[in-house]
C-alpha cells in the first residue's frame, strides 16, 4: 500500500475541498482539475515549490468560498461610464 507524506496529504485534502467549492460555480471543476493536474509534475523533492503553492492554494480556495466569486483568475478592465 502506498504512503503518503504529511504534505501529500495536504495537498490531497487541498484538492477535495477545492472540488467541493467549486461543484455549485459553473465551470470551476475543469479549471480545478487542470492546475492541479499541471502542478502534479513538480518534482517531490521540490517542497519548497509544493509548499508555496499549497499556500498559495488555500488563499484561492477562500476566494472561492466566497459568495461574489464568479470567476477564477481572470481579470477585467473596469467598464467606462459616461
Amino acid at each position: 500500500m502506498l504512503r503518503h507524506s504529511k504534505l501529500q496529504k495536504q495537498v490531497l485534502a487541498l484538492y477535495r475541498q477545492f472540488l467541493r467549492a467549486g461543484q455549485d460555480k459553473p465551470g470551476f471543476l475543469p479549471r480545478i482539475r487542470d492546475e492541479f493536474r499541471e502542478n502534479s509534475r513538480i518534482k517531490k523533492t521540490d517542497v519548497m515549490h509544493i509548499e508555496y503553492l499549497y499556500r498559495r492554494g488555500q488563499r484561492q480556495l477562500e476566494q472561492l468560498r466566497n459568495a461574489n466569486t464568479k470567476q477564477l483568475g481572470s481579470f477585467s478592465k473596469p467598464k467606462e461610464h459616461g
